[in-house]
């Protein structure tokens, strides 16, 4: 059943347009990934959600509720966390989860207990009473978190989450959103990082200049690849042409290149032709830093559809987090 039905949405700036007749849904209780590369739409579509932009044309309903018309009923029901990490640095961790709790007019009867629960979530009782702006960088995202979810919403946006994080951090993080799914919790996640949309998404929408070019789970994604192995060459910089041809000419493969890679595409006999490429390679001398084949990936989807990696550009809107404060209209 879905929570949020998104129909032909656009969104423009003028003559630029950000979002261009998007159309989805979210089923209630599952994680839902927006992937795309800078300036794909990610972040105006969330901002549209959150009724922070109003949409050109097309609409969103937010448990059968339309978006702009019951603002208010709806931000009562999400939560958002986002990719800069907001806490009041001169507030206890204690006080910033009060504050939020008044913030999203929770029971003053109730504050205290959502709080201290909010605290044990996330692994910070002994730290309720330090200043928020003493914690590392992992507290302060775990403080986000529960931040975000202190009215207890039924869905979670989740912009960017492990932005910045180290590995164990980051893993702590995959923990804690599995545990808001078992809860019930919807959440709608960006991220940067295609291993965490493989490990966390049930759906995910791959979005490129405002427009939804594939959507499904990422086992369905992965078929769109349609080969069998993928081969990957690290190699010095000054090599990588050389080996690209090399691999064009004897082996009549199609490659992509990305700073010290070489990948292409092995369409049948993986093995087979994997193993003369790397005689060939002995043979003719050829040095390489490392050689190795994958099953597709989300990377291997995500190239062949947009064409690059996660790009950089200046074509979508500012953050959810500086239009949230004023910065943009």
């Amino acid at each position: 059943m879905s929570i949020i039905d998104i129909k032909s949405l656009t969104k423009k700036f003028g003559d630029f347009t950000a979002v261009n007749n998007v159309s989805l849904n979210i089923d209630d209780g599952e994680i839902f990934g927006l992937l795309g590369p800078n300036g794909a739409g990610k972040t105006t579509i969330i901002n549209m959600l959150l009724s922070l932009l109003i949409p050109t044309s097309g609409s969103i309903k937010v448990a059968g509720l339309d978006n702009v018309k019951n603002k208010e009923r709806i931000k009562q029901m999400i939560g958002l966390m986002t990719q800069e990490t907001v806490v009041e640095p001169d507030l206890t961790g204690k006080q910033n989860l009060q504050l939020f709790a008044q913030l999203y007019h929770v029971k003053e009867s109730e504050i205290d207990k959502r709080v201290n629960h909010a605290l044990a979530d996330a692994d910070l009782t002994k730290f309720a009473e330090q200043r928020a702006g003493t914690y590392s960088g992992g507290m302060q995202r775990r403080l986000g978190l529960v931040k975000a979810m202190i009215q207890e919403p039924r869905i979670l946006v989740l912009d960017e989450p492990t932005t910045g994080l180290d590995v164990q951090n980051r893993s702590h993080m995959w923990q804690r959103i599995h545990e808001l799914r078992k809860r019930g919790t919807t959440i709608i996640m960006t991220t940067q990082y295609l291993e965490e949309a493989d490990e966390l998404c049930d759906r995910i929408a791959v979005i490129d200049h405002g427009k939804i070019i594939a959507m499904g789970t990422p086992s369905e994604l992965k078929k769109l690849v349609g080969v069998e192995a993928v081969l990957e060459i690290v190699t010095e910089p000054g090599e990588i042409e050389k080996i690209a041809k090399i691999l064009k000419t004897k082996f009549g493969l199609t490659t992509t290149i990305s700073a010290q890679k070489v990948d292409a595409p092995l369409n049948k006999k993986a093995q087979e032709t994997f193993a003369r490429i790397t005689k060939d390679f002995e043979r003719e001398g050829i040095s390489v830093l490392s050689i190795g084949m994958h099953q597709p990936t989300l990377d291997d989807v995500f190239m062949k559809l947009t064409g690059s990696g996660m790009r950089d550009t200046t074509g979508e809107a500012v953050s959810t987090w500086t239009r949230m404060r004023g910065g943009a209209n």
